[in-house]
């Protein structure tokens, strides 16, 4: 009995350890997948100038970007214009989403406000943002509000289109099997409706956050004093090529960090989604 035991025990073990195997090989596999087509890319960057590809002048090695970006980074100057984008950018994603969410929920769900709103919101939403540039502008001047407002205006329609979407396309059984239980519109409303256009609802908010920051670099160039837009084409302008494309990394840099936030959020506040699919 005591070495059948032992066996069974040796057993688990080797199980066990080749389960922990084949887990690390997976995920090797998965981080080789992800990251060769991204590492070729840095490799070549920093080969192509150095054998002629490219001119070095225009196109510098990649160490070069680097030694600039940590250069700019002690200095604090990259950390002053970070600041003012970040500001600039998350104060119009903030109000974008505190205002289209509740309107595109509104418009997906009652059919009097669609009716009112829908041509105002196709007429808006068909007009290039940065065409308004201008006009926000000379509304609103050349400070803060501006672009804050050039942000917000860009954010709003990712945001109401995929919240309307989101609704309208909620699985009729679900709203029939609701109202058979006995809830009321407003109980249908939060516990369904919500609920069932949260991962849709969270597309636009991804496009929203992406659209915040590439909005505001192209605001930053045309009249501002500060912001990563405002120091890339300062950068260009005073011929500091390396430093350009330390700026270019840095916005680079921010939005895969926006969206990874984003994402895990989403999976938080939709682990029903996970488990379902799972």
């Amino acid at each position: 009995m005591a070495n059948g035991s032992i066996g069974e025990t040796v057993i688990l073990r080797e199980n066990k350890t080749t389960e922990a195997v084949e887990w690390s090989l997976a995920k090797l596999r998965k981080a080789f997948k992800f990251s060769i087509v991204i590492v070729s890319l840095l490799v070549f960057w920093e080969i192509a100038p150095r054998i002629g590809l490219v001119n070095v002048t225009f196109f510098p090695p990649l160490t070069e970007v680097l030694q600039a970006w940590w250069q700019l980074f002690i200095s604090g100057d990259l950390a002053e214009h970070l600041i003012a984008s970040l500001l600039r950018s998350g104060g119009g994603f903030l109000l974008a989403i505190a205002i289209s969410i509740p309107l595109g929920l509104a418009i997906g769900w009652w059919k009097p406000v669609a009716e009112y709103l829908n041509p105002l919101l196709e007429l808006m939403r068909n007009t290039a943002v940065l065409a308004l540039l201008p006009v926000f502008i000379l509304l609103l001047g050349l400070g803060e509000t501006s672009k804050i407002a050039i942000v917000l205006y860009a954010c709003s329609f990712p945001l109401l289109l995929n919240t309307v979407s989101g609704v309208k396309n909620v699985d009729p059984l679900l709203i029939k099997s609701a109202r058979s239980m006995g809830l009321t519109s407003i109980r249908l409303f939060y516990k369904v409706i919500i609920p069932a256009a949260l991962p849709t609802i969270f597309v636009g908010i991804r496009q929203a956050g992406a659209s915040s920051i590439l909005v505001l670099v192209a605001a930053e160039m045309v009249g501002a004093q500060s912001g990563l837009g405002y120091f890339i084409q300062y950068a260009q302008f005073n011929f500091q090529i390396p430093s350009m494309y330390a700026g270019i990394i840095t916005i680079s840099f921010i939005g895969v960090v926006v969206n990874y936030l984003l994402v895990a959020l989403e999976k938080r506040l939709t682990r029903w989604k996970q488990t379902y699919s799972e």
